[in-house]
């Protein structure tokens, strides 16, 4: 995995153009810490970072094609590679390497944008076109891989991430309000947002062509949707031999490496499912890590120890203490760069670097799979919902909730108030948003802490209005779990498990993350699947359970899901915490990034300090709060680049006045 950045001047580029772009380059060191390379000519500055992974002796980029005409810097991998290669190597091209970088170079030397439906990988990239003048930029499906750019006095500047945009001190550095709004509603930016006004996030499933007067943002994928009529008919066991075969094959592309590949193992049904496919069909050896939490609500360690103890391989624990979870917490925010209202990212951002010091550059995960086979209580809730808007009279209408969270459903006081909530909007199936919008609704009553000149800045913009206009045109006539899991998978995974769990906290250790449940064909062949089969009842991943039930032990099919989250209050809350928290949260600190009211924010740390147990939207609040004053703090109050030399490029290609 690597980091990329660059930016396009058609007028021509200035005097500082390579120390602007050693700046870009260094401080994206973290995502390749390996070497780096660089290419300039007359309108053109290309960075790259490099985490060696595949080809280690000769894969530095950039790369060109044989007659130097197109150059490309790539950040991810290409996992087809290789049956693509034989096909160009038949057509006539020419390599000099072994790189996957490479391969893709020459494909769109071939096929153009086309090639974008031949490449199975997780990848963001840019080409760029000497002889036509084009530059060519294009992300992998589902957003494993991030890209942002933005156009600034007639330059267009691009980078993995948001901070090498500033490094080059050309580009302004402003919070977007309405991301704020977005974010405190939605739990992340909508997409194309970023938190920073005037940087755009390419979307998933995207390209960009640019050219002397022309910008063209198109879609070369979309999450796919298939009617009743058009659905697979086999019977769930074919169905579940299917997927499973799929999710072999994709793991064994996946561990195409020229390093060793280990994998993550919570002792959850994905993870498990993953580290035993990889042992028993292709690495016995595999080394799995997991984390182990402070607070016993948060541990799956002893179903860590059981899936290991059952594939006999070398696993690895970590243990995040609440200390720990608050130190890291305010670290990790300079690589999500963007507000966050969990704590979840924290524990991955140590576990990253723990597997990164103990050697390894690789890891499988088990993302993408409760999106894609039905696995989220948020998909039940909407089925249960829907069902029950039709006898919302019901004295029963609480039990189904009660089965669905025994653990939340304690007392007579937690019964009624929950039975509420999960009641309210029975009569807006209709809406698009049905399935989430009573969460985002709970989420958004933490907008009450905001400023006066914040709600001014917000104005009359509406998060849920901006929403539905971006949903696909036969959104209306989809099914309810088909709804939900597109509204899971464009928000929630792409801009928040992929990037703040995923890409940001792993990258920030040097560590690259694949997922081989979001391999496009896994995706596109439970799209044609019926809902009926990925929720049975109230059995989640049904098609998946099946495909495991004798891979892993029954005790890991059969028990219930224990969504992967990390202690708010407990950790924040921490003596520990406190100066920095308090620092970041004072009067003067909040005055001046004018974002929240400090009377209101003072009146929820007092709450949060006296209380032992707080509610889940507080402690979001503080979360939300905390790690924005904190992106304000870095990005805008207390912004400086490297302060160190920039670092000398290992290739370097200067063609400017050639």
């Amino acid at each position: 995995m690597c980091g990329i950045t660059g930016f396009l001047n058609f007028k021509g580029m200035g005097t500082d153009t390579r120390e602007q772009l050693q700046q870009m380059v260094s401080i994206l060191h973290h995502r390749g810490p390996d070497e780096c390379g660089m290419y300039l000519d007359n309108h053109i500055a290309l960075g790259h970072t490099r985490l060696s992974i595949i080809d280690l002796a000769t894969g530095g980029q950039p790369l060109h094609n044989e007659d130097n005409t197109l150059w490309i810097v790539l950040n991810g991998e290409i996992f087809n590679y290789p049956e693509l290669r034989k096909e160009l190597e038949t057509s006539g091209h020419r390599f000099y390497t072994s790189s996957d970088t490479e391969v893709l170079l020459h494909l769109y030397e071939e096929k153009g944008v086309s090639c974008l439906r031949e490449l199975n990988g997780q990848f963001a990239f840019a080409i760029w076109d000497s002889k036509k003048k084009r530059l060519f930029l294009a992300r992998d499906r589902v957003g494993i891989r991030p890209l942002h750019y933005t156009f600034h006095n007639f330059t267009f500047y691009f980078a993995s991430e948001v901070k090498s945009i500033f490094a080059s001190n050309k580009v302004p550095r402003i919070l977007d309000p309405v991301a704020l709004e977005q974010i405190f509603t939605v739990w992340t930016t909508l997409p194309g947002k970023t938190c920073f006004q005037d940087i755009s996030e390419l979307k998933p499933g995207h390209y960009v062509v640019v050219s002397e007067g022309s910008f063209v943002e198109k879609s070369y994928w979309d999450i796919p949707y298939y009617p009743a009529d058009s659905q697979l008919t086999d019977n769930p066991q074919e169905l579940s031999q299917a997927a499973g075969d799929l999710l072999k094959d994709a793991i064994r592309i996946q561990l195409r490496s020229d390093v060793s590949v280990g994998t993550y193992l919570s002792g959850g049904l994905d993870s498990s499912g993953i580290s035993a496919l990889v042992a028993q069909y292709f690495n016995a050896d595999v080394q799995s890590f997991g984390i182990r939490f402070e607070e016993p609500n948060f541990d799956e360690g002893v179903y860590q120890q059981q899936m290991s103890s059952f594939l006999k391989v070398k696993h690895s624990e970590l243990l995040a203490s609440n200390v720990d979870i608050a130190n890291a917490f305010s670290k990790l925010i300079w690589y999500s760069e963007k507000p966050l209202l969990r704590t979840a990212s924290a524990p991955l951002f140590l576990l990253s670097g723990f597997v990164r010091d103990s050697g390894l550059k690789v890891v499988l995960t088990g993302e993408g799979a409760d999106e894609i086979f039905g696995g989220y209580d948020i998909f039940k809730e909407a089925l249960l919902r829907r069902f029950l808007a039709r006898q919302p009279q019901s004295a029963c209408r609480r039990l189904p909730f009660e089965y669905l969270y025994p653990d939340i459903f304690k007392n007579e006081r937690a019964k009624k108030s929950l039975a509420l909530f999960f009641a309210t909007s029975l009569n807006g199936e209709n809406d698009p948003l049905f399935s989430h919008i009573i969460r985002w609704e709970n989420s958004s009553r933490n907008k009450v802490y905001f400023s006066d000149s914040q709600r001014e800045a917000i104005g009359d913009y509406n998060v849920y209005e901006n929403l539905r206009s971006q949903l696909p045109d036969d959104f209306a006539q989809r099914d309810c779990l088909a709804k939900a899991q597109y509204l899971e998978m464009i928000l929630f995974m792409s801009n928040y498990l992929l990037s703040s769990q995923g890409d940001r906290v792993a990258m920030a250790h040097s560590l690259e993350i694949r997922v081989p449940f979001l391999d496009h064909r896994i995706i596109e062949f439970m799209a044609k699947v019926s809902p009926v089969w990925k929720i049975m009842g109230l059995k989640e991943k049904y098609i998946l359970k099946k495909y495991f039930r004798g891979i892993l032990p029954d005790t890991i099919v059969g028990r219930r899901k224990h969504p992967y989250r990390a202690p708010i209050q407990q950790s924040l809350c921490t003596p520990a915490a406190r100066d920095d928290i308090n620092d970041h949260l004072s009067d003067d600190a909040l005055k001046q990034s004018g974002l929240f009211n400090p009377t209101k924010v003072k009146y929820l740390l007092n709450k949060m300090y006296v209380n032992k147990s707080i509610s889940e939207v507080d402690g979001m609040a503080l979360a939300g709060i905390y790690s924005s004053q904190v992106v304000h703090s870095q990005y805008i109050k207390n912004w400086s680049v490297v302060t160190n030399r920039p670092v000398e490029p290992t290739i370097m290609i200067d063609k400017r006045n050639a």
